[in-house]
């Protein structure tokens, strides 16, 4: 597909193009100003010939206003500067001949770029990979990386899509990082966003206001995606994602509040057919996964290979609630949701999603959710933490701080060698402490905003903790949530050597079972004790036995070869895993 939006080499020059259809007039701003031509559709556009990549530039909107390109491929002076010029076919590529991995070898780990490391840049990561390579985790996932105001950031706020943030490099150290990746096996996958804008440097209502509805997300105004343009803009921008910077796959984030249309297929569709198209094309395994509080199983199905028209995979916050419910007890907020922890923990390993049209309390007391219990297994990406769950939280602070580490091995146990997709959080895999509070970097009205809508949000926490709560503008609230490396390998390391253990298994015993593989039944009993088992798609049966109790339960041995854990006489400890594999 030939790109519609934005600069791009051309064999004499560089061709222009921007969809403005509410500008009377647009100039092209270089060393001085070209006006550009108007075509149909509300489509302005120019080509200079003799223009070279590198060179920087911006439009000027009727004579009123300069803006940054909202394809720009970078900002090196951050969102409010000019748009550069990049070639992407430039890019030397050592891993010519990576087409990525199956679905069912997915281990993932989320990452941010900023804190991962202390240098914080995408070659700072680089040094990482073979820690991850060699703890069993195959797919590196990024946090968004489209520009957003600011060198400090989560990227949910990205206003210019198709820009990664020069915070942490120029786009040929982000190819380099991934490149770099693929050389060691590991796949990578990236966090979009195409359910809003940020607030600060999106200029895209001045020049074309059909670019939104009068509906709203909880960030701001809804996108119109019943505009081609507007639909279009979001899939080539996956595209330029999948094919310029060669992701492995894309995490979409907060699809439930992204415009669809009844009746007619929607973009989330459109993006999905695109991908699948690509990944036909070159033979590459291409991954997406959606991000969905309304759990529309329907979207859903793992085992459509290649992609077409719907999602590999889902982030299961289920499945996260139940267990932080379980070990740490709390209910407020979406927790309250699940009172009955194991039970809702037998219902996730059983089918999927615990909700699955019934009365969600927290969802405005309405049914949430789909029947999901004939999708594959690993149509379900779980997890134990995620930048959510974690910076939404007042201080910040990991499961690590919140229940005991027996409790977290029995759960990592459990979430690891499920046939479900694991998903851990940068540093998890070695039991870090280091907390991951929200910050940013807003100028303005934007602070005095950020920080009175959090003292709202937390009052309870403001006045429990004072001045405790980090202040999401200082930049020591980022500081403090750099990883600290020493962590993994002096005294925490028995905690990497178990998830390690666990990969190893997984990667032996269980990956190659989950082709084929489908639900089967899980129990939850009074006493603690947690039962399930999954016919994997050798015909063998993966059979669960826990004990998620603080004391000991009486129990008869499963069947099957036992491949983690064991059973003392015919009783299992607290916050014991056992996992059988056989008849």
């Amino acid at each position: 597909m030939r790109p519609s939006f934005g600069a791009r080499p051309t064999k004499d020059g560089v061709s222009f193009r921007l969809w403005a259809p509410g500008a009377r007039r647009v100039d092209l701003l270089l060393d001085r100003r070209h006006a550009m031509q108007r075509r149909q559709d509300g489509w302005y556009v120019t080509e200079i010939v003799g223009l070279t990549p590198g060179s920087r530039y911006k439009f000027r909107i009727d004579d009123e206003i300069d803006v940054p390109d909202p394809a720009s491929a970078f900002q090196p002076d951050d969102v409010f500067g000019p748009s550069e010029v990049i070639d992407h076919d430039a890019f030397a590529w050592r891993a010519q001949d990576w087409r990525g991995r199956p679905w069912e070898e997915t281990v993932l780990i989320e990452t941010h770029v900023g804190t991962f490391t202390s240098g914080g840049t995408y070659r700072a990561m680089i040094d990482k990979l073979d820690h991850l390579a060699a703890t069993g985790i195959t797919a590196l996932e990024l946090m968004p990386l489209a520009d957003f105001a600011g060198r400090r950031g989560w990227g949910y706020d990205g206003v210019l899509w198709y820009a990664p943030d020069g915070a942490y490099g120029r786009p040929d150290d982000l190819k380099t990082l991934i490149d770099e990746a693929h050389l060691r096996g590991l796949m990578v996958f990236l966090d979009v966003v195409y359910n809003h804008f940020g607030p600060e440097g999106n200029y895209l209502g001045r020049y074309a206001p059909t670019f939104f509805t009068d509906a709203h997300t909880p960030w701001g105004s809804a996108i119109d995606y019943r505009v081609p343009q507007v639909r279009a803009f979001a899939v080539e921008n996956a595209l330029s994602w999948l094919t310029d910077y060669r992701f492995d796959g894309l995490r979409l984030d907060a699809a439930n509040h992204i415009m669809a249309i009844p009746g007619e297929q929607s973009m989330l569709q459109d993006l999905s057919v695109t991908a699948g198209e690509l990944a036909r094309a070159t033979g590459r395994h291409i991954h997406l996964v959606l991000e969905n509080g309304d759990n529309r199983a329907s979207l859903l199905d793992a085992a459509q290979e290649p992609p077409n028209g719907k999602y590999r995979g889902q982030w299961n916050d289920d499945y996260h609630h139940v267990w932080h419910v379980m070990l740490t007890g709390e209910l407020a907020g979406y927790y309250g949701d699940y009172q009955t922890p194991r039970m809702d923990l037998a219902r996730a390993l059983a089918s999927g999603f615990v909700y699955q049209g019934e009365i969600s309390e927290f969802w405005g007391k309405k049914p949430r959710g789909e029947p999901s219990g004939e999708l594959p297994p690993a149509t379900f990406v779980n997890f134990l933490q995620n930048h959510d769950q974690i910076g939404n939280r007042p201080l910040g602070e990991r499961l690590e701080s919140l229940a005991s580490p027996q409790q977290i091995e029995a759960a990592l146990a459990v979430t690891l060698l499920a046939p479900m997709v694991p998903m851990l959080f940068q540093g998890e895999e070695w039991g870090s402490k280091v907390p991951f509070p929200f910050f940013c970097d807003f100028q303005g009205g934007l602070v005095d905003a950020v920080r009175k809508g959090r003292k709202q949000e937390y009052a309870w926490a403001y006045e429990k903790y004072g001045d405790e709560v980090p202040d999401p503008l200082d930049p020591a609230t980022l500081q403090s949530a750099v990883l600290d490396w020493t962590g993994h390998t002096q005294e925490q390391n028995a905690r990497l050597a178990l998830v390690r253990d666990l990969l190893a298994l997984r990667r032996k015993e269980i990956m190659p079972r989950l082709k084929g593989a489908s639900f089967g039944d899980a129990e939850a009993a009074d006493n603690g004790l947690l039962t399930a088992h999954w016919r994997m798609g050798d015909g063998t049966t993966l059979r669960l036995l826990a004990n998620l109790s603080d004391h000991e339960i009486t129990s008869t041995v499963s069947t099957g070869t036992s491949i983690w854990g064991g059973v003392i006489g015919d009783l299992l400890p607290p916050w014991s895993v056992v996992w059988r594999l056989g008849g």
